[in-house]
């Protein structure tokens, strides 16, 4: 059961959380809360591989071997400043002795923080504006992204501070399709919609509605096409945006994993799915066997039927369109692979 929001001044008595800077400390404060577990309730069992970090904050938390009490972690002591049990897989199982509260940490994004925040001279505030909390909302954001997990922090950093912020009016098109691609977009304040015009609906059918700490524009600059949507503010907000050779190689590069043929068809018959962003005219007339046929176009708007527990290996006639969707997958937290060449190159 959620109890309440931490504080900063909670969240600095663990460790290494008391390593954070301030304002990346309450950027963190302000996406975890208290949980409560009743007595005999299992935090986590022995064998347990979930990237979460544990700290116990009142009551007190059995650690059992094989049915055997081995320890205790009692909150509000000098060993529940520590995380529980860190190793992976856990090496024990933790059960409530009484009614204990606790806090739970994607491991990766307090990975990503520490890193980032000592390796940078930058804190969060000082990239954003300080009149504006919405700002440090999206950057926090982005960091949370598993895409955001695989960039170096010294990029990170320097893709902040090359972000250009512009201000729209509602009714603005931030980007229109067709047009030429500049600019990768994060939305940091306000709404905005993508709409993909078609020969049967002039006014656009509607792909995507976008939010604070939404990104949009990476697949015109990485597959070096047109535009093949058109974004408008539907309130009043701003965005910050990056330009295409920032873009290229301060994020795209490092997120992408390239795999050639023979490596794919290890991983299909290891349970990986091909996934083919061609439009469907191209993927009837010729596909790889077990395909499943996803237009880059539709990607964002049909990406929640997609498993995310499934590795997919995005392919198209040359890999340009595939590095595209394979970018939109992995910022969004699946596990992609893009096809070296496309499926109309001989293997070598």
């Amino acid at each position: 059961m959620v109890v309440e929001q931490v504080s900063t001044e909670m969240l600095r008595g663990f460790s290494p959380l008391d390593g954070l800077k301030r304002d990346n400390l309450a950027a963190l404060a302000r996406k975890v809360q208290i949980r409560e577990m009743s007595p005999g309730q299992l935090l986590f069992k022995e064998g347990d591989t979930e990237k979460r970090t544990l700290y116990v904050v009142s009551g007190t938390l059995e650690l059992v071997d094989q049915a055997k009490v081995v320890g205790t972690v009692e909150g509000g002591t000098e060993m529940a400043r520590n995380p529980i049990a860190p190793v992976y897989p856990r090496r024990v199982s933790a059960r409530a002795r009484d009614r204990v509260q606790f806090i739970s940490i994607d491991s990766d994004l307090l990975d990503v923080m520490l890193t980032w925040d000592q390796t940078g001279t930058y804190e969060v505030s000082e990239l954003a504006s300080k009149s504006d909390q919405s700002n440090e909302d999206w950057m926090t954001m982005l960091l949370q992204t598993k895409a955001f997990h695989k960039i170096p922090p010294a990029n990170i950093q320097a893709i902040f501070m090359r972000m250009q912020q512009i201000n729209y009016r509602a009714g603005d098109v931030i980007l229109k399709q067709g047009s030429e691609g500049d600019y990768f977009y994060v939305l940091n304040r306000g709404s905005a919609l993508v709409t993909r015009e078609t020969p049967l609906s002039k006014e656009g059918i509607k792909l995507a509605a976008l939010q604070v700490g939404d990104t949009f524009g990476e697949e015109a600059l990485i597959s070096e096409a047109k535009r093949n949507a058109t974004v408008t503010m539907q309130t009043d907000g701003a965005v910050m945006r990056l330009g295409k050779d920032d873009f290229k190689k301060l994020l795209n590069e490092p997120m992408l994993d390239w795999v050639s043929k023979d490596e794919a068809d290890e991983l299909v018959r290891a349970g990986a799915q091909w996934l083919d962003v061609r439009l469907p005219s191209e993927f009837e007339n010729q596909h790889l066997d077990g395909a499943l046929n996803i237009p880059l176009y539709f990607i964002r708007l049909k990406i929640s039927t997609l498993d995310t527990s499934k590795q997919y290996i995005v392919c198209c006639d040359t890999g340009r369109r595939s590095s595209a969707g394979a970018y939109i997958l992995s910022e969004r937290g699946y596990t992609a692979y893009v096809l070296r060449g496309g499926i109309n190159r001989d293997p070598v």
